[in-house]
């Protein structure tokens, strides 16, 4: 019998493996940058091997995310080499809010056609999340979906594991009457809110991604695609030196909301909007948008990436070491004890400087 040459074939239906191996020939370089002594094995294996090392008693951690809608301005920017940056800092910045190390990630990559060099620089994005996280890249999958996604489009998610001892497990449970609250800088927007970013300054202002922006000192696409500040290396390095009670991770939902998820109840996080002044983009998108004050704060970091909550008796030397480290970081506010008939457990007050 005669082989038949001519019938439907996976690259008719428009999936390129070729195009595929060569992604992966291309990022390998990226993917090797983004390693630990723990890893065993290389790229190409089915799956991902890690040893965990000696601990007492370890708890795994893990979490998984995206960048949201932050990756219609990369693709209409047609910039993705950092895009991935995004990916790993929502992730890793999960799990050191309970104490843990990030040890390894693992990324998925959809995308409506693989262009190699696409993907490419997409991974070299994670894999430079990663250094900045001290963690490995250990894998993960390009999907190529032809007929379900645009040739031009793609989707990236990521699922992070860490580590931590179960004696060493930073939570609610451990915050305290009178513990210093610390915030630390956030790069921008981050990796949340970008619906409302894009539905104010693109759709209803039209304002171009290349167009310079006089109060931003750059093109809006340049702040828009402004890469997440990665704080993993910094908590543990806080939590390894100080009284550290627990971190809380600012992303949707905003300052109070997320801050609502760490506190206890019987105390409330008592923060002071005097003692920081939230960036031009944040002001810039509430004043060309007339987006009202409260919603501002329920949908973006308004300048706070992520909260450290320490023992009074280590906040100064909690924020000298993360100017040391280059972070900026002020006194946010304090934990108090809930007042009769109080249930909010975290209250933002005052006005910005």
């Amino acid at each position: 019998m005669t082989e038949n040459t001519c019938g439907p074939s996976y690259a008719a239906a428009g999936v390129n493996i070729e195009a595929g191996d060569a992604a992966v020939e291309l990022f390998k370089s990226h993917a090797k940058r983004a390693t630990r002594p723990e890893v065993r094995g290389g790229l190409g294996g089915f799956a991902g091997l890690f040893a965990l090392g000696k601990y007492e008693d370890p708890l795994l951690a893990a979490g998984s995310d995206g960048v949201g809608t932050k990756l219609a301005v990369a693709q209409a920017m047609d910039k993705h080499d950092t895009i991935g940056i995004d990916l790993v800092a929502m992730c890793v910045d999960d799990l050191v809010v309970c104490g843990a190390e990030p040890l390894f990630l693992q990324d998925y990559i959809a995308i409506g056609k693989v262009v190699p060099e696409k993907v490419a620089e997409i991974v070299a994005g994670i894999a430079e999340g990663c250094v900045q996280a001290g963690c490995a890249l250990l894998g993960g999958e390009t999907a190529e979906h032809p007929g379900i996604m645009a040739d031009d489009h793609y989707d990236v998610s990521a699922t992070a594991v860490g580590v931590v001892e179960a004696a060493e497990v930073l939570g609610p449970e451990k915050v305290r009457d009178g513990d210093i609250i610390i915030g630390m800088e956030s790069s921008g927007l981050h990796s949340n809110g970008f619906s409302l970013a894009r539905h104010v300054l693109l759709e209803n202002a039209g304002l171009p991604l290349d167009g310079h922006i006089e109060e931003l000192g750059r093109t809006l696409g340049e702040e828009l695609l402004e890469p997440t500040r990665i704080y993993a290396r910094d908590c543990l390095a806080l939590a390894n030196e100080c009284e550290t009670r627990t971190f809380c991770h600012v992303t949707g939902g905003g300052l109070v909301g997320n801050m609502e998820r760490i506190i206890p109840e019987g105390l409330v996080a008592e923060m002071s909007r005097a003692t920081w002044n939230p960036q031009q983009i944040f002001r810039t998108i509430q004043s060309i948008g007339k987006v009202p004050a409260v919603e501002m704060e329920k949908t973006f970091n308004m300048g706070v990436g992520m909260v450290a909550i320490v023992a009074p008796e280590d906040r100064d030397r909690a924020l000298a070491m993360l100017t040391a480290r280059h972070i900026h970081a002020w006194e946010l506010g304090t934990v108090r004890s809930a007042g009769e008939g109080e249930t909010a457990r975290a209250v933002l007050t005052g006005h910005h400087q």
